[in-house]
């Protein structure tokens, strides 16, 4: 933001937390029209814009999983992670933030050479890659493991990753 806007300068002034418009899940990708303009002025008044819009329901999207490591034990290897929320995650109290959403659940994709070669769910924030599902997935060296949190109203949020042998 600069220091001065010029004279002329064309602004909104918000009085308050701008809400997100109210989207059934049914709602969701369906082509919505919005006339903007000024207010003071008639719908058919040039000045309007004629916009056709989608909306995903981002704002239900979960965060991806803060602190995704990777640790030996014996062949097999141990993931954790941290989760995250959309809703009241500013305590910094005690304990992990609120779930946010009706379960706790993960999506794990195993990932070689752009290619997912597992794909696993977890109702907690852990997996162990036994050696034998190594084997089976001919996964050897390096390797990425990704992790999403679900939402049962949005499905899958945006992934943390992480290279493994690398």
């Amino acid at each position: 933001m600069p220091a001065a806007w010029p004279v002329g300068s064309v602004f909104v002034l918000l009085n308050g937390v701008p809400n997100q418009i109210g989207l059934r899940s049914s709602d969701r990708d369906v082509q919505r029209h919005f006339r903007i303009g000024p207010a003071h002025r008639g719908y058919d008044d040039p000045a309007y814009e004629h916009l056709v819009e989608t909306f995903e329901g981002t704002g239900l999207r979960p965060y991806p999983p803060a602190h995704l490591e990777a640790n030996s034990n014996g062949a097999d290897v141990d993931f954790s992670w941290i989760r995250r929320t959309r809703s009241d995650g500013d305590d910094w109290g005690w304990g992990d933030v609120p779930l946010g959403e009706e379960s706790e659940q993960y999506l794990i994709q195993i990932i070689v050479g752009g290619n997912v070669k597992r794909q696993v769910f977890s109702a907690t924030a852990q997996y162990r890659y036994l050696q034998a599902d190594q084997f089976s997935d001919n996964v050897t060296g390096v390797y990425e493991v990704r992790v999403a949190q679900i939402s049962e109203r949005f499905g899958p949020g945006l992934f943390a990753s992480h290279i493994v042998g690398g």
